[in-house]
């Protein structure tokens, strides 16, 4: 009895905890460029120049978001202490639109657009990123080197990213596509088409007509 009591109590603790971490993380939020509602991005997460970020409504990200408009590269974390390294600004803008949901630990890192339409699904460890680091040199560390920021990124409504994606700068999703768990996207991918690999082909689109989805050759 006093097991199956205790037990019960450790129960309604933990959902207790799971609401309050639930209204902080909601009222903890950043203010960003618009006003959006009920939108949810679970503790921990990290957003940086949330300024730049435009949301739409209902949106819920799982915990260990990492949500960043670059608008000046290097950072405090990637300068040299000991080296003057030339600063690059950039106009940075991230568009989410409303319904979008993940699962959690999404990565979107912009210097220049990546717009996210409505109700699209996000698994887990997902990477967007519409910039690179430079290696126009191999005798000069990486992350020293200028960032290549000049390509935009654009999922269209309705798509589902799988777990474990990488969508490189300048691919375009088209609506309604699915990109398989574990793919790197480093080219665009047509309306309603399925994608897997790395990196990511298409290996089936859906027949209008027939209404359902023909495998490539």
């Amino acid at each position: 009895m006093i097991k199956k009591f205790t037990r019960s109590c450790v129960v309604k603790l933990g959902i207790l905890l799971q609401q309050v971490e639930g209204i902080i993380a909601e009222k903890t939020l950043p203010e960003f460029a618009n006003s959006p509602k009920n939108v949810r991005i679970d503790l921990p997460r990290k957003i940086v120049n949330s300024d730049r970020i435009f949301l739409g409504n209902n949106i819920w990200f799982g915990p260990n978001s990492f949500l960043m408009a670059i608008k000046q590269y290097p950072g405090p974390s990637m300068k040299h202490p000991d080296k003057e390294i030339a600063v690059q600004n950039f106009n940075p803008k991230i568009v989410i639109g409303s319904r979008v949901t993940s699962t959690g630990s999404v990565q979107i890192i912009a210097a220049n657009e990546i717009i996210i339409e409505d109700d699209v699904l996000l698994a887990s460890n997902i990477h967007i990123n519409d910039c690179s680091h430079g290696y126009d040199h191999a005798n000069e560390p990486y992350k020293y080197q200028k960032v290549s920021a000049n390509s935009s990124i654009a999922i269209e409504r309705g798509s589902w990213i799988g777990q474990n994606v990488v969508i490189l700068p300048g691919v375009k999703i088209g609506k309604f596509s699915i990109i398989g768990a574990n793919s790197v996207v480093s080219r665009s991918v047509p309306a309603r088409s399925v994608a897997v690999g790395a990196p990511a082909k298409v290996i089936k689109k859906w027949e209008t007509t027939a209404q359902k989805w023909i495998s490539c050759p």
